[in-house]
């Protein structure tokens, strides 16, 4: 899933959980290489982690890097605001180094796990070198990529990041979510049965390298294999049928559940080397410095080591998976070449792919829209129904095209808001990643919807239009359709936006509402569009019901006289007339539409800005 292109394979790296048997977080350094195709990866039977790779050597380095977190910039600004406190403000108090003294080299071929406890570092060293250091600050040191600084546009083509919680689409198959990575990393050269053979390769069989961190220290650094011989060698064997991940690294979960359930006096030691006990501050004191005087027995003992790696027997660096494979590129006089990644138009039409498969595949959701449509339009259209030959009395009417224009689109706006913000977690991730820009996404979310908004339309619309015994004639039925049809989408889209401004789902919902509400009340039926106000007469102007409203009239009214029956007298009234009086007779009609279509435009517009230049936050990582 973290490979990028033909011939990619680079530098892992994942952070251990407590129980030391799953992947916490994964990096992938790498290099594209085009050309090699099918058999860049062959994993030997003895299911170690070896690869065969004709690619070009990769190298992460990060040297001597000391890392500050501000704690304060953890707390989302909206949190602040609920307990009373000035947002944009930070603690000096609040800072403290996350990552101290780190020193590394990872080569092609070798995959480093991160380790340790709660707290020790191990996401930061991670999101340092990802550049998604949010909230925090490079002290001092440096990172290099194949021998370069490390820049947000090396980062954006050398790395990718595996993150700890994944973020799926709720209707598609794994197979597919990793289909539709492996078309946006791999170049355009590879054929689908490439594709499905390469996110086959079992890469998580073997950790070559361990990284082993307490406190943001490094205790530890250097091959799996050798890392119990090391402690051994420094007084600190693992005992028999002990895990070394869990004994070096990670305190036992037991003795986190004792704490609730056992005096101070009957707690248990904890079992592993370099965790901080917290329990007492005297033990806390005991641990940390016991953890210390581990770290500066490694810094010591790695002083030599160009790769900050400690070896159980010198070898020479660079050679090896890495140093084979470059000796072949000479001897074969290969010159690597950067692969022709898919462009702007490929990513629309996978993403619009993706969305239309999650979305057709949700059949219940689709019913229920489907349900709910239907059963508004026959409710309204029931209620005006039986009229015959008669016609509606004027207010009537006018309190019918309001409805129509109205109600729906306000059940269109919670349900919008929702999805959005149930795929952002995964939009932030996919665009941060650089697995496609932002307006690929936004033209396949604008256009992924359109079946589903005119199916929508078309069985709200046309019940309403004949139980109500509207305007009859082809011409006024597809001009309200299609009056309909912009309203609602123009609503789908201020929906659209709201979720893209704010935060959290509950923010955008209050937004939205309060949005659609001072758009309904100014929509020129609950009070006349001349007696407004300065202030609500400028939102009249901008909301989509006021033109949605006007322009039905216009269908419904416009040329028509109409007769009304004053005692025994009727007295017939010209059409113009009724809209003149209610102040919806300034614009034609195909100028109502014009202006609908320029307000959608303008949500739109505001919609990709927001995509384009505000992050795209999931909830969890504000």
């Amino acid at each position: 899933m973290a490979e990028k292109a033909s011939g990619e394979r680079g530098l892992w790296a994942g952070a251990v959980p407590q129980d030391a048997s799953l992947l916490k977080e994964a990096l992938t350094c790498h290099v594209a290489q085009q050309g090699l195709q099918d058999s860049l990866f062959s994993s030997e039977s003895d299911n170690s982690l070896y690869f065969t790779y004709s690619g070009h050597c990769n190298t992460l380095e990060v040297q001597d890097l000391n890392y500050q977190v501000d704690m304060a910039s953890q707390v989302p600004w909206f949190e602040k605001l609920a307990q009373f406190k000035v947002p944009w403000t930070s603690h000096k108090d609040s800072c403290k180094l996350g990552i101290q003294n780190l020193s590394f080299r990872v080569r092609s071929g070798q995959m480093l796990a991160i380790i340790g406890s709660s707290g020790c570092g191990r996401a930061s060293v991670l999101d340092v070198i990802t550049g998604r250091g949010h909230g925090g600050k490079i002290k001092s040191g440096q990172i290099w990529i194949n021998g370069q600084p490390s820049t947000p546009q090396l980062v954006r083509k050398c790395v990718a990041h595996v993150r700890q919680h994944d973020q799926l689409l709720p209707n598609l198959t794994v197979r597919e979510t990793l289909a539709f990575v492996a078309q946006l990393r791999l170049p355009r050269t590879f054929s689908q049965a490439q594709r499905d053979k390469r996110p086959r390769s079992d890469i998580f069989r073997l950790f070559d390298l361990v990284l082993l961190m307490t406190s943001g220290t490094t205790v530890y650094a250097g091959a799996a294999q050798h890392m119990v011989h090391y402690f051994t060698a420094a007084g600190h064997p693992c005992p028999r049928y002990s895990n070394p991940a869990d004994f070096y690294g990670e305190p036992a979960r037991p003795v986190a559940r004792c704490t609730r359930l056992l005096p101070h006096q009957m707690l248990p030691e904890p079992m592993d080397l370099t965790s901080i006990d917290r329990r007492s501050r005297e033990q806390e004191v005991a641990t940390r410095e016991k953890a210390q005087s581990l770290a500066a027995l490694f810094q010591e003992k790695v002083r030599d080591f160009d790769d900050f790696l400690w070896r159980a027997e010198a070898r020479q660096p660079g050679v090896g998976v890495c140093g084979a494979r470059q000796a072949l590129l000479t001897d074969t006089g290969h010159v690597p070449t950067s692969p022709e990644l898919p462009g702007p138009v490929q990513q629309f039409t996978m993403l619009i792919r993706r969305q239309i498969s999650n979305d057709f595949r949700d059949l219940p959701t689709l019913l229920i829209h489907g349900a709910q449509a239907c059963l508004m339009s026959l409710i309204i259209g029931f209620l005006y129904y039986g009229h015959g030959a008669t016609k509606l009395p004027v207010m009537d009417k006018a309190a019918l095209l309001f409805m129509i224009g109205g109600l729906i689109p306000f059940n269109v706006i919670l349900d919008v808001i929702a999805k959005c913000h149930l795929e952002r977690a995964m939009l932030y991730y996919e665009l941060e990643d650089g697995l496609y820009t932002a307006g690929p996404y936004f033209f396949a979310k604008i256009l992924g919807e359109l079946p589903e908004h005119c199916a929508y339309i078309v069985i709200y619309a046309m019940p309403i239009y004949w139980l109500a015994n509207l305007r009859p004639g082809p011409e006024p039925l597809l001009l309200h359709s299609l009056l309909v049809w912009l309203v609602v989408f123009c609503c789908r889209v201020m929906a659209l936006v709201t979720a893209a401004l704010l935060p959290t789902f509950h923010m955008s919902s209050f937004f939205g509402n309060a949005l659609y509400n001072s758009f309904y009340l100014t929509g020129g039926f609950m009070i006349s569009l001349d007696s407004l106000w300065t202030v609500p007469a400028w939102i009249s102007k901008v909301s989509f019901l006021r033109w949605c409203f006007e322009g039905l009239m216009h269908i419904q009214f416009k040329g028509l006289t109409y007769h009304m029956a004053v005692g025994n007298l009727t007295i017939p009234i010209p059409g113009d007339v009724i809209l003149s009086s209610m102040d919806l007779n300034s614009y034609p009609l195909y100028a109502i539409y014009l202006i609908l279509v320029s307000i959608t435009g303008g949500f739109m517009a505001l919609y990709y800005v927001s995509l384009r230049f505000i992050k795209q936050k999931p909830r969890q990582d504000w």
